[in-house]
């Protein structure tokens, strides 16, 4: 199993430097897929060898991580990332199996899936960053604690090899492993700090869960919808309007430029497979002086067949959710939402269910990528 790699940004001393480029300039070409490591999705790192100096949860905060020179506790520097112990050789320190030349986080996704490419960013340090990373996968059911996780019968996909990283850097590893994988092992040799770790692929999800669900949203980034291409992300990823949740601020929602031609924006999805739409809901939640003013939504049935709209234009409202039943279920595989002439919805929701054959396709996938 091979990855490729890069990093962005410079290894000049402590406190100095410019900004480095981070995941969302660095241009990864994999940064086009969904972060199966977000905590909006229920992602989480249920367990670490050591956290001496930061704690291994702040590797999935959302937010790009912070550096304040001032900020000391007792227990030395604090940094935004998670930071272990300079090691001197095995010790009760490291209780964990498998502690002696290395340290290690255990991480579980929030949606489980195939990973296209895994960013190491390791913003800050720059004195204290490791100096290589690995990364492996494995796919086990249900909600393993941190004891079954490190069983030795389980099976560990290498997907980044140990490979040398920069320091204050976004450190980029392209993943070949068509594989579906819930949880991941996040390697740092011998020791030091990574500040976030973002896992870039396609949601998979249990088609055995959707089926006992009957009805649910088939656009959702947890059922396996995605954004596909949109018409800007000037503001912010179009990719948050299929998080979970409502948005609760301005930028956790889709917000374009401001138009000034007589075109309009828009978003194209593709749906977890072929399904029935029955209903569906905008919402403008805090997008108040710059809300889309209409909005039209389409389905097509298959990657090239004819858009068929099944929600005409219509007025929105600022900071509002909008819901709209369908007077007949619409069938498709692709969605699109317009939006009329510019500025910004925060989620859009599919209601509906898996036709036959969309339900064969996705158990097939699911079946054929080990999960």
């Amino acid at each position: 199993m091979t990855a490729t790699s890069r990093f962005t940004g410079d290894a000049s001393p402590y406190g100095g430097g410019d900004p480095y480029a981070d995941y969302r300039t660095a241009h990864f070409p994999f940064t086009q897929y969904a972060n199966l490591a977000d905590r909006r999705l229920g992602a989480g790192v249920v367990a670490a060898n050591d956290e001496f100096f930061a704690p291994r949860e702040n590797l999935l905060v959302p937010e790009r991580a912070e550096f304040a020179p001032e900020h000391f506790g007792h227990k030395g520097k604090i940094m935004d990332g998670w930071e272990t112990r300079r090691r001197r050789g095995a010790s009760a320190a490291h209780p964990w199996p498998a502690a002696e030349d290395h340290d290690w986080a255990l991480v579980r996704l929030g949606a489980p899936g195939v990973i296209r490419g895994i960013v190491v960013d390791t913003a800050h340090f720059r004195g204290n960053y490791p100096q290589s990373v690995s990364v492996e996968g494995a796919c086990l059911p249900g909600s393993p604690s941190p004891g079954e996780l490190l069983a030795a019968d389980v099976t560990w996909t290498p997907l980044v090899p140990r490979t040398p990283v920069g320091g204050h850097a976004a450190n980029g590893f392209a993943v070949p492993a068509e594989r579906r994988f819930t949880h991941l092992r996040v390697n740092q040799h011998p020791d030091g700090g990574i500040a976030r770790l973002r896992v870039y692929g396609e949601v998979v999800p249990d088609p055995e869960w959707l089926a006992a669900l009957g009805t649910f949203d088939v656009v959702a980034l947890e059922n396996g919808g995605r954004v596909e291409d949109a018409s800007d992300r000037f503001y912010s990823p179009a990719t948050h309007t299929i998080q979970p949740g409502r948005s609760h601020r301005m930028d956790d929602g889709w917000e374009t430029r401001r138009r000034r031609d007589r075109g309009n924006d828009w978003i194209r999805y593709r749906l977890v497979e072929r399904s029935e739409i029955r209903a569906i809901e905008i919402d403008t939640a805090y997008l108040k002086g710059n809300s889309a003013g209409w909005a039209s939504v389409s389905v097509r049935d298959g990657g090239g067949g004819e858009w068929t709209e099944v929600l005409p234009r219509t007025r929105l409202q600022p900071d509002t959710d909008h819901r709209f039943v369908l007077p007949a279920p619409a069938t498709g595989t692709h969605a699109r939402v317009d939006i009329f002439p510019d500025g910004g919805i925060s989620r859009l929701r599919l209601f509906g269910s898996l036709t036959g054959e969309g339900a064969a396709r996705l158990t097939a996938r699911h079946r054929e990528l080990g999960g």
